[in-house]
């Protein structure tokens, strides 16, 4: 026989659970093709748009992707940011994401160009690296979103790429929760 207090805990757990579902899911997988995708899911607690403008205006981009970010939101536009505030976004250690599809509040897709950081080899073969962000209303007041990096090589030194994106990506969605409103 369930008592009130196993009611209680019940209840107690799957409003913990409710509560703190603002976290980030990597649901990376293989297609059906063998190639990767850097897969990341979040729902945040807000209409879709209000989220849409977290990653289409420079006010909502500072706040949670890098301290210098613009935006220009058109086909052919780009998103250029960098995480050193000293320097501006025209320094070559930006980072500078050329926009190649938009849907508005449905989706951006971006062209992902690897800066100096990566070697030259991967900066010359990153042709059909991009990232698809995804925005699904879950209802009036909770919007998901799903980050799809595609576009990856195979071999060891891509591998060291993706996993730099891996991390990278986890930190800046943790930061979207963090800061988001």
């Amino acid at each position: 026989m369930i008592t009130k207090g196993e009611i209680l805990l019940f209840i107690l757990v799957m409003f913990t659970v409710t509560a703190n579902s603002q976290t980030l899911k990597n649901t990376s997988y293989k297609n059906q093709v063998g190639e990767k995708v850097l897969r990341l899911e979040i729902t945040l607690p807000d209409n879709i748009t209000s989220v849409w403008k977290f990653f289409t205006t420079d006010e909502k981009l500072k706040k949670w992707v890098a301290p210098m970010a613009h935006i220009e939101l058109k086909l052919g536009g780009y998103m250029v940011t960098n995480y050193d505030s000293t320097k501006s976004l025209s320094d070559s250690s930006s980072i500078i994401l050329p926009i190649l599809s938009y849907i508005d509040n449905e989706l951006i897709l971006f062209k992902v160009n690897l800066n100096n950081h990566f070697s030259k080899t991967a900066q010359e073969s990153d042709e059909n690296l991009q990232e698809i962000i995804q925005f699904i209303k879950v209802d009036d007041k909770h919007t998901k979103i799903i980050s799809s990096m595609i576009g990856w090589k195979p071999g060891n030194d891509w591998d060291k790429i993706y996993d730099f994106f891996v991390k990278g990506n986890e930190w800046t969605y943790k930061e979207l929760l963090k800061n988001y409103k």
